[in-house]
């Protein structure tokens, strides 16, 4: 693990995970390769909730990581890679409370449905990935911000990121840590890892405008509400 991402979703981490595999530091991890590897969800699901995860397996191959689901776990992770250099994403809060709603949140909403609940409980008796999967998002950083965003309680939100930048601020050496906005594009990036500035635009992916809405996670949620790989 060379490289750890620490921000929240919606802080530009979709642009900065291709930012980096550009770079060299690829595969790198992010919440898609949860539902392209279903194994992962039960051992994410007991590192965020005691710590139980035996990283240096469940990590195997992977160069960089960035989002949910690990970055609950971002203490340990830093600990665990001591080589490792870490990205923070940010940006404006009320911008990414304003982001958040208009994706996370929307794609999200149907799973405190009674139709959501009930889905929930049928996976949960029927042993497939799904209801698993469903606790693990609950409970990662943007998890927990979309809790108080449904609560109507933004500022709680807000509160909850600002807090994350400081205590990583605070738990991370200097020359180990980037706080990085993607508007800065290659720069700061490229002069961190050491690398050159790639002669091809940045990747600003996943905006707003393109973020893909469907009912709940889409085609992949159905299938892991199917299957188990227990």
């Amino acid at each position: 693990m060379r490289v750890i991402g620490t921000g929240y979703g919606r802080t530009g981490t979709t642009s900065l995970k291709e930012a980096l595999v550009r770079l060299g530091f690829g595969p790198c991890l992010s919440a898609g390769d949860v539902f392209r590897n279903p194994r992962m969800i039960r051992p994410l699901l007991g590192a965020v909730q005691d710590g139980s995860a035996n990283w240096k397996e469940l990590l195997s191959g992977y160069e960089s990581m960035v989002c949910e689901p690990a970055t609950p776990c971002w203490r340990q992770l830093v600990d665990l890679y001591p080589e490792a250099k870490v990205v923070h994403t940010v940006r404006d809060p009320r911008q990414w409370v304003g982001s958040v709603q208009r994706t996370l949140l929307k794609n999200r909403r149907h799973i405190n449905t009674l139709y959501g609940r009930a889905a929930i409980r049928l996976s949960s008796s029927l042993g497939t990935d799904f209801a698993p999967l469903i606790r693990l998002f609950q409970q990662t950083l943007e998890g927990r911000a979309l809790q108080a965003m449904t609560e109507r309680r933004p500022e709680r939100a807000i509160e909850q990121f600002k807090a994350h930048t400081e205590q990583v601020i605070e738990a991370v050496p200097t020359d180990r840590l980037l706080i990085y906005n993607i508007r800065d594009e290659w720069g700061p990036l490229c002069e961190f890892l050491g690398v050159d500035v790639p002669a091809q635009p940045f990747p600003l992916k996943s905006t707003t405008v393109e973020f893909p809405t469907s009912r709940g996670f889409g085609r992949e949620a159905v299938s892991l509400f199917l299957s188990r790989t227990r």
